[in-house]
């Protein structure tokens, strides 16, 4: 579990379109937000 000011981990992940996108792609562009909520689409 990753907590405020902790480095992110180096991760790539594929798009709807199959593309590849790393976290790292973006280093200096400013800010970088990741938003992740599994329970979307399912009865929890």
């Amino acid at each position: 579990m990753l907590g405020e000011g902790d480095e992110l981990p180096k991760l790539t992940l594929r798009t709807d379109a199959g593309n590849a996108v790393s976290t790292y792609d973006y280093i200096g562009d400013g800010f970088l937000v990741l938003w992740f909520y599994p329970k979307d689409d399912t009865p929890g």
